[in-house]
């Protein structure tokens, strides 16, 4: 059974850069489209950015520019580097599998790992 592992969170202030890692353990994702989720107290959980097997990306809007997403196929592991970060995205920051390209609600997604904590300050 694969598991999704992301690290890489952290405390920084507005404006620094932040990369988070999904690593997985245990199998490959490599087939995949691997999305990047969030989720902020007393809010839903919201598609950030996906990335398909062969390194095709989409983004939300909000951090469209701002964000970008890469995956070492090599060692199964998905990269989601943070630039120019605002206190509104602070939230706790999810990777997760799917089948389906362009797939943006958390329905369509599979697999999820544990979650890791970014906290943007002011």
């Amino acid at each position: 059974q694969v598991q999704l592992v992301e690290s890489g969170g952290g405390l920084v202030q507005a404006g620094d850069s932040l990369t988070l890692s999904c690593a997985a353990a245990g199998g490959t994702f490599v087939n995949n489209v691997v999305g990047w989720f969030r989720q902020a107290p007393g809010k839903e959980r919201e598609f950030v950015a996906g990335i398909a097997a062969f390194g095709s990306s989409y983004f939300a809007d909000a951090v469209k520019g701002r964000f970008s997403i890469s995956r070492k196929n090599n060692i199964n592991t998905v990269y989601l580097e943070m630039n120019g970060l605002k206190p509104e995205d602070t939230a706790v920051y999810y990777c997760a599998t799917t089948p389906d390209w362009g797939a943006t609600e958390p329905s369509q997604y599979k697999r999820w790992g544990q979650g890791t904590q970014v906290t943007v300050s002011s």
